[in-house]
């Protein structure tokens, strides 16, 4: 699996044949075969096995809202956690991989969204709407604001990666001072006045 997903992520599906895989993982073709019936399983399984662990970030970094007595420090701990996620450069191969692939595999793009994006909305909406009933944020839409946070968090850096633009210069102070602003504009428009 880390030999297939090293050279999916750097040669693409089509770039990567059942013969590299094997022989980067030091087995015989037979053996991966055994393991996977043919490449698009293989592929199907490593993205999806990458999706279970973004419904792990995402109640960890959330759960800190529950108990939350400084909404603007917690915010801005999830929001510097969330970009640093986002933008991992294996992160971004992946998102870049399944866009591509998409139309070949829409199921698994499908999959890949409800599993990654959407289910971290729907993390942060239940947080929010709980925010909202104890009075600390102005929620109507709780999905909504959830798409608001996130976008404003990592929406500039998640759009130049997908495009291929220079993302190696954007330094931990840049990445922490865009979720940080991204958290001011979320709170000038949800936080109770």
């Amino acid at each position: 699996m880390e030999a297939a997903t090293t050279l999916f992520l750097c040669n693409g599906y089509h770039g990567t044949s059942m013969d590299e895989i094997a022989a980067a993982a030091a087995v015989s073709k037979q053996t991966v075969y055994k393991n996977f019936a043919d490449k698009e399983r293989l592929f199907g399984d490593i993205v999806l096995g990458i999706t279970d662990r973004v419904e792990g970030f995402a109640k960890q970094a959330a759960r800190a809202l529950e108990d939350t007595e400084d909404l603007e420090k917690d915010l801005g701990e999830l929001g510097r956690r969330y970009i640093a996620t986002v933008v991992q450069p294996e992160v971004l191969q992946l998102r870049r991989l399944v866009l591509a692939e998409a139309n070949r595999f829409p199921e698994l793009a499908r999959s890949y969204y409800e599993r990654t994006v959407e289910r971290t909305l729907e993390i942060l909406a239940w947080h929010f709407r709980e925010l909202g009933e104890r009075g600390l944020l102005r929620v109507v839409d709780p999905i909504l604001a959830a798409g608001h946070f996130a976008f404003l968090i990592f929406g500039v850096p998640l759009d130049r990666a997908m495009f291929g633009a220079d993302t190696e210069r954007l330094t931990r102070a840049e990445l922490n001072r865009l979720a940080d602003e991204g958290v001011r504009v979320f709170l000038a428009a949800y936080s109770v006045p």
